[in-house]
């Protein structure tokens, strides 16, 4: 539906052309922009629910003070690998999480592993690169956000969380203590439940439509023909520049996968290409812009650093397996 009133908007009411990189990119930034302020709306409302009824500060230190022994990593992998996402629409969750006081490392978990490990992924793996490519691909995007989210929670990291979303932790958990003990009922807490929810909106409305802007700008302009010219070739830096060239990008896994078929049935090595379909849908400019709203800048350099790292290792993996 909100596909159909983009195009509408665009090809119809403004009259732009689908075949140009302009009607492309306007196109593609009304649709994220419509689609992510709701996804934003709806589990931040969704999350304040959660907040009100669910013990979720109890969670937090029963998740703080026991060892899972990976097993919270691995839950959180799995959700985020049942969440249709691509990264800057996993952004709305991964504040809900944050917000509720769940472990950074566990969130960051579910922030790497929700765009690299989703079902449309998988589908469309398994239909194009066979089931033991597929398996693989699997089992390395589940490893490399446990990794990534363990390293990252040995690293302490809290402190460079934003003062923003530290002041929206405080005021949740003092509003839920509140409820508690006056056993608010909940069509009194819906009011607040929705001025929160419209309020966290609101505070990451403009970083939404800057990283959407630089999203739909890639999106429209870059040409695919770019980056087969410089990732064709066998060298041993293919993989690490795939994925600095595919930082920039921003895309979701079922517009990602083609291109990557594509890629390889040019000759470009198969781990080369999926180092660069990761670092397109688990890290891009515009979500770290999003993010700048939960993180300060060194928190975003340390995660995406790590990611980065992982991905060039497991792009280094996928060509060791199938030369």
């Amino acid at each position: 539906m909100i596909q159909k009133f983009a195009d509408w908007l665009v090809y119809g009411i403004f009259g732009l052309d689908a075949a140009t990189p302009l009607g492309m990119s306007v196109n593609f930034f009304f649709y994220d922009s419509i689609k992510i302020m709701v996804l934003f709306f709806s589990i931040s409302f969704l999350m304040g629910v959660i907040n009100a009824y669910f013990p979720i500060e109890r969670l937090r230190q029963y998740l703080a003070s026991h060892k899972l022994y990976g097993l919270d990593y691995f839950l959180a992998a799995l959700f985020g690998g049942i969440t249709p996402f691509c990264s800057c629409s996993s952004v709305p969750l991964f504040i809900g999480f944050v917000k509720g006081g769940i472990p950074l490392g566990v969130t960051l978990t579910f922030l790497i592993a929700s765009p690299l490990v989703s079902e449309v992924a998988v589908a469309m793996f398994l239909g194009t690169f066979g089931l033991k490519v597929t398996l693989v691909y699997i089992l390395s995007g589940t490893l490399l956000s446990m990794v990534a989210g363990y390293i990252l929670s040995r690293m302490h990291l809290e402190p460079y969380l934003s003062d923003w979303v530290k002041t929206v932790q405080v005021q949740s958990t003092e509003q839920s203590g509140k409820w508690e003990a006056e056993s608010t009922p909940f069509i009194k807490r819906l009011p607040v439940i929705t001025r929160e929810s419209w309020g966290i909106v609101r505070g990451v409305l403009l970083y939404i439509l800057v990283g959407i802007g630089m999203g739909a700008a890639m999106h429209g302009y870059v040409p695919e023909g770019f980056f087969e010219q410089y990732l064709s070739a066998e060298h041993w830096w293919g993989v690490p520049l795939a994925v600095v060239l595919a930082v920039p990008m921003y895309a979701n896994a079922a517009g990602i996968v083609p291109i990557v078929e594509v890629f390889v049935a040019k000759g470009i090595p198969l781990g080369t290409a999926i180092a660069f379909m990761m670092a397109i849908i688990g890290l891009s400019l515009p979500e770290a812009t999003m993010l700048k709203k939960v993180m300060t800048w060194r928190l975003i350099g340390i995660f995406f650093g790590v990611v980065t790292l992982l991905i060039i290792i497991s792009g280094y993996l996928f060509n060791w397996l199938y030369i």
